[in-house]
């Protein structure tokens, strides 16, 4: 590198480099931030709007040896937020279509 290159800006493309990238860091998590912020605000002025999907539901017993038995308990409705993430304990409607399997681990 070139002294005249690190005496201009008094940093090295090292430095340079470390800084614009935690610049880009804060930029994805602020933009993160808004989007959930503004999910949750559309959420409540629309009403909570929620929805039902219908799954399949498993039980997961223990077995020995670190592995797993799935029992089958049928199909049933689950309630859903119309939302692009859970919102009032509900995951949102958009995953569970993707998602139709809900596998819950039994208690001992």
């Amino acid at each position: 590198m070139s002294p005249a290159i690190a005496s201009q800006s008094g940093r090295t493309p090292l430095q340079a480099v470390v800084r614009w990238s935690g610049f880009a860091l804060l930029a994805i998590l602020a933009a993160a931030a808004l989007t959930y912020l503004g999910d949750t605000g559309i959420y409540f002025l629309r009403g909570q709007p929620t929805d039902q999907v219908t799954v399949s539901r498993y039980m997961s017993a223990p077995l020995k040896g670190d592995k797993s038995v799935y029992y089958y308990e049928g199909t049933g409705p689950i309630p859903c937020s119309k939302s692009l993430f859970p919102q009032s304990g509900w995951q949102p409607c958009w995953y569970l279509r993707k998602h139709p399997l809900s596998a819950e681990q039994a208690a001992l």
